[in-house]
């Protein structure tokens, strides 16, 4: 999964294609690799530095993914995001032990330097 001059694997759990690119973009640039997908891969989850969870289309993982990012990959930094309006899941999400959740905006605005 990870060539020599990668800086490990940022996974975005989503449903959003046009996020992707975006956030795709901004890891290739930093030196990472990236993954998308609704779950976390099956193999090589040592490797990934970042998990990156949309509550608007991955929510059903917010119960479950604290637990199997510290299992899984445990130097990976969770990150869940979701629609400021959507105040209930983002709640959920900080309940369920996810350590950094951001509303889209924020997420957005800082993917430039999250990265770097």
């Amino acid at each position: 999964m990870m060539d020599e001059q990668s800086q490990g694997v940022v996974a975005l759990l989503s449903g959003d294609l046009l996020f992707a690119s975006k956030v795709k973009s901004a890891a290739t640039n930093g030196g990472y690799e990236f993954y998308f997908g609704g779950n976390l891969p099956k193999e090589n989850t040592a490797s990934i530095r970042f998990v990156i969870l949309d509550l608007s289309t991955r929510n059903g993982l917010v119960p479950t993914i604290a637990k199997q990012c510290a299992d899984e990959c445990p130097d990976a930094r969770l990150i869940a995001y979701g629609p400021h309006v959507q105040v209930e899941k983002l709640k959920a999400a900080r309940e369920a032990g996810i350590p950094r959740v951001l509303t889209n905006g924020q997420l957005d605005a800082g993917l430039s330097g999250l990265f770097s």
